[in-house]
């Protein structure tokens, strides 16, 4: 199996290193890349200084960012025909049915609040894991 490439766009250095463990330890072959909000989540897919972009299998997208948060991303996203087919999943502390509405009307794949504990964070990565990279058919990288 090669590697699951993760676009993980979190502003909190602390959620970002959490993650990462979470990843290790549910032990799937991945690259995470980060961006720390949209605005640098759009230059890791878009490449940027002569860089060419990183096209992931999946996005984990935080809502409460700074420049530009979650949701305006989710809508660029969306509105982009070659990174439209990129599932995205919010993965956020809100709680919020208004939050929760806006991210599936902005045609967000998944919603999941993050888990306090670090035993139950894992369970999620792990469950995620199961289905997005195990049992879903994720669209091909090379966009056609």
């Amino acid at each position: 199996m090669k590697p699951i490439q993760i676009l993980l766009v979190e502003d909190n250095p602390a959620d970002v290193l959490l993650t990462e463990e979470a990843f290790e330890e549910a032990d799937f072959p991945h690259a995470l890349h980060t961006a720390r909000d949209g605005v640098d989540a759009l230059e890791v897919l878009r490449g940027s200084a002569g860089q060419a972009g990183v096209r992931p299998d999946v996005i984990l997208l935080d809502l409460n960012m700074p420049r530009m948060s979650g949701l305006e991303l989710l809508d660029v996203l969306k509105e982009d025909e070659h990174l439209r087919t990129i599932p995205v999943i919010v993965l956020t502390t809100s709680r919020a049915e208004t939050d929760i509405w806006r991210s599936y009307n902005l045609h967000a794949n998944a919603y999941i609040p993050k888990p306090v504990s670090i035993e139950e964070f894992v369970e999620v990565i792990r469950s995620l894991g199961n289905f997005w990279f195990l049992r879903a058919a994720l669209p091909p990288r090379q966009h056609p």
